[in-house]
């Protein structure tokens, strides 16, 4: 009898040391080429490969996302670069890579007879931006800052998820909208708006997509934060290396057509970074963005913001 539970107690202890740890995984917002890499990596068991099981979690914004990460609903979050100043003003966070670099996901769209023909034309226009702290407001302040307007040279109004952004401007209650370039290539795809321009030029060194985790997370299992991002990071290897293959899988979740995707596959593909790791011309442009646009009064520490403990990222 005692050889017999002993027995149990150790195929119970090599089944649980086999067992996949779960992780709860949010994404700032649902449409997105870069953060659906965490959906195909699920989808292709490559976290599974690394011992984490993904519960994953679309949000509308930023500010939803780490709204998430307060009410400890989440553990690791998939976030734009802009919303690391949450992490000074008492987030429980910190970033542990970057996964993106120039904001070619997020555009400037119009409807198809706007007469908004180039960004020195969008001044004193309503625009919509998905929600206060996100990457759609800052780069609308950047453009307006850029352009010579002031931070406040644009109006915005925060409508949350794309739909919602598509919506407004489809009944002419924005005269455009700062949104994601999937989104933006579906509706010109269709024949609903019209791409003034892609924001990348704007931002040419930056962060645009970042990888949160919670402090306690990496103070108390680094190593599951490890392979979480090692997984991650393999997933992206993989669709970099197949595009064929990460189209077909990636169409269904992104809810569009094979040819449109592989145009946003294109566009985007370039700004995404193979290791994690966080570029210092990117990190002073973020730093001086928190000055510029009023989010804080002084330059935070790169410790405040950052870990580099990750990386760069080895899969």
């Amino acid at each position: 009898m005692r050889a017999a539970l002993l027995a149990l107690a150790i195929l119970a202890s090599a089944g649980s040391a086999h067992a996949a740890d779960t992780l709860r995984i949010g994404k700032a917002v649902a449409v997105s080429f870069p953060m659906a890499l965490l959906d195909l990596g699920a989808a292709r068991g490559i976290f599974a490969q690394y011992g984490i099981a993904p519960e994953i979690t679309a949000f509308t914004g930023d500010a939803k996302l780490q709204q998430a990460f307060a009410a400890d609903s989440i553990d690791v979050g998939l976030g734009s670069g802009p919303a690391m100043a949450f992490e000074l003003k008492g987030a429980p966070t910190i970033t542990v890579a970057v996964f993106a670099g120039p904001p070619r996901t997020i555009s400037l769209a119009v409807l198809p007879d706007s007469a908004i023909k180039a960004p020195a034309d969008l001044k004193g226009k309503l625009l919509a931006i998905s929600t206060t702290g996100s990457l759609t407001e800052w780069l609308a302040k950047r453009l307006a800052v850029r352009e010579g307007w002031g931070r406040d040279g644009v109006r915005m109004i925060a409508l949350g998820a794309g739909a919602a952004m598509n919506g407004a401007l489809f009944t002419r209650d924005v005269d455009a909208m700062m949104t994601g370039t999937e989104n933006a290539y579906i509706l010109a795809d269709k024949g609903q708006a019209r791409i003034v321009t892609g924001m990348e030029t704007y931002a040419p060194d930056f962060m645009t997509h970042v990888i949160f985790a919670r402090r306690d997370l990496v103070a108390r299992v680094p190593d599951r934060v490890d392979r979480f991002l090692k997984a991650f990071f393999a997933s992206m290897a993989f669709a970099k290396a197949n595009k064929a293959a990460a189209i077909e899988a990636l169409a269904p979740l992104l809810n569009e057509t094979p040819a449109v995707l592989g145009a946003i596959y294109d566009h985007e593909t370039p700004m995404l970074i193979d290791d994690g790791h966080f570029d210092p011309a990117a990190v002073a442009v973020l730093k001086d963005s928190f000055i510029a646009m009023g989010i804080l009064d002084a330059k935070p520490r790169d410790e405040e913001l950052f870990t580099t403990r990750f990386v760069p990222v080895k899969p």
